[in-house]
């Protein structure tokens, strides 16, 4: 059957957006019959455009989708890692690629077919920001085109690469940055971030005192992240080899091989987790020798990466844990974290904003790790700064409050609450801390600070208020982790 869609000079699909069946993908002008054989495209780039089209289309997850794409298509240790740093590369710094893919196209990128957009970012990252020779980056680009778009669309995608390879990656930044409407415009193009998300980050540094520290945050953001794992305590031990982290006593990083293999091995008691989670449980579960009989909650529990570490801890201490997650998909992942603990750990498929009316005062410690924008850990969560809005942190604030009135109502007298969020933004953070210290006057603040200090080794450079905790990736080179520990008088 012939495709019969209305088509500008350059290949748009010219029907409006809402008119286009989800996942369309314009495949030419020929009958399917008479089309030529599909060009062979290298098998990382395969791999990054699926991944990067998953992202784009369906709301995937690139660091959950990618692992399984690449066992899928078994590539070469090598082309493994140009897939990963062409995805993640691509994701990160697509803000600045639409920039500069408008700029050479003469027209704003929503004016483009979706999946041609795809292979031009994927294009641009290879011209601008890798080793890639440009007549492969470009050569390579048009043979994906061709694999999702029509002749006219694929033609529009190589005059647009060449065009963006006739210039060199710092005369795009000088045109890019001369294009900006202001300074906080200039910032969101050159580091690939919303501008409400830079100004976020800006309070979130002043509130420290480090304001001047933001141009060297959000480069970190850009900055691919080490693996970081951990070693459940008293159940394994970094191998032979492996780094110590820094700060947390049960973290390392490894040799370069595949840290996968190592969680394998280990029947899942080496994790991947990132510094800045460790040192979240481990503030709860070292601020205070433990009592044997004690219990445990983690409340917000999925994926269950801390929830293993707390397991772990709770073994060693002759506590007892409970995990709480209301989504049943999270919560089943909860379970297989805790599979690597021989403790017998409960999952329940609660709702977290009343635990404290149907549980009161049935905990001694409790982890909230409040679902929160995420905005601290776009180092390994890119795709994360496109999918969130202003409107969104009010919602979760919301829900944040919520929560952490539950918290303190499941909390037993004596009791300690630890509050996390992966994000520096004040509203998901240091306000959330201050309004249940003004709604609950059994409240008080413990030195967060010190005792996390107290696990590390290496001095944390902290600073602000001594009972919160602010981790940043420019800092401590974790995830921008906020940690604040209250006790119940």
């Amino acid at each position: 059957m012939t495709d019969r869609r209305p088509r500008d000079d350059r290949g748009r699909d010219d029907r409006p957006r809402g008119d286009r069946p989800r996942g369309d993908r314009p495949r030419g002008d020929r009958p399917r019959d008479s089309r030529p054989a599909e060009p062979a495209v290298q098998p990382a780039r395969r791999v990054a455009l699926d991944v990067i089209a998953a992202v784009s289309d369906s709301d995937a997850y690139a660091n959950l989708l990618l692992p399984t794409r690449l066992a899928r298509a078994r590539l070469s240790p090598a082309d493994a890692a140009l897939a990963t740093e062409l995805t993640y590369g691509t994701l990160r710094m697509q803000g600045y690629y639409d920039r500069v893919i408008a700029d050479a196209a003469g027209r704003p990128v929503d004016r483009i077919d979706p999946p041609i957009l795809d292979v031009l970012r994927l294009g641009a990252h290879q011209l601008l920001s890798t080793r890639i020779p440009s007549h492969a980056a470009v050569n390579e680009s048009v043979a994906q085109a061709r694999l999702v778009g029509s002749r006219s669309a694929t033609g529009f995608a190589n005059g647009v690469l060449r065009e963006i390879g006739r210039h060199t990656p710092e005369e795009w930044r000088e045109r890019v940055a001369a294009e900006a409407r202001n300074e906080d415009d200039r910032l969101a193009a050159l580091t690939s971030h919303p501008t409400w998300v830079i100004r976020a980050f800006r309070r979130s540094l002043a509130a420290e005192g480090r304001a001047d520290e933001l141009e060297a945050l959000l480069e970190a953001d850009n900055a691919a992240p080490r693996v970081n794992l951990v070693a459940l305590p008293g159940l394994a031990e970094a191998p032979s080899g492996a780094r110590p982290d820094r700060y947390s006593p049960v973290g390392f990083t490894g040799d370069g091989g595949d840290p996968l293999g190592l969680v394998e091995s280990s029947k899942g008691r080496l994790r991947v987790q990132d510094e800045g989670s460790q040192l979240a449980a481990l503030a709860l579960t070292r601020a205070r020798p433990v009592r044997p009989g004690e219990r445990w909650l983690d409340l917000c529990a999925g994926p269950g990466g801390k929830a293993a570490l707390l397991a772990a801890e709770a073994l060693a201490g002759g506590a007892e844990l409970v995990a709480n997650e209301l989504v049943p998909a999270r919560a089943e992942l909860v379970r297989k974290a805790l599979a690597a603990v021989p403790l017998e750990v409960p999952v329940w498929e609660e709702d977290g904003t009343t635990f404290g009316d149907e549980h009161p005062e049935a905990f001694d410690r409790i982890l909230l790790d409040a679902p929160c924008t995420g905005l601290g850990a776009l180092r390994r969560r890119p795709e994360a700064r496109w999918r969130k809005e202003p409107k969104d942190v009010a919602e979760l604030s919301a829900l944040q409050n919520r929560l952490i009135d539950s918290a303190v109502g499941a909390l037993a007298p004596g009791g300690l609450l630890a509050y996390v969020t992966c994000s520096p933004h004040i509203a998901e953070t240091r306000s959330i801390v201050a309004g249940a210290l003004d709604r609950h006057p059994e409240l008080e603040a413990v030195g967060t600070a010190e005792v996390v200090q107290g696990l590390a080794e290496a001095p944390l450079d902290l600073a602000g208020d001594p009972e919160v905790v602010q981790l940043w990736p420019h800092r401590q080179l974790t995830d921008a982790m906020f940690i604040a520990l209250l006790a119940k008088r």
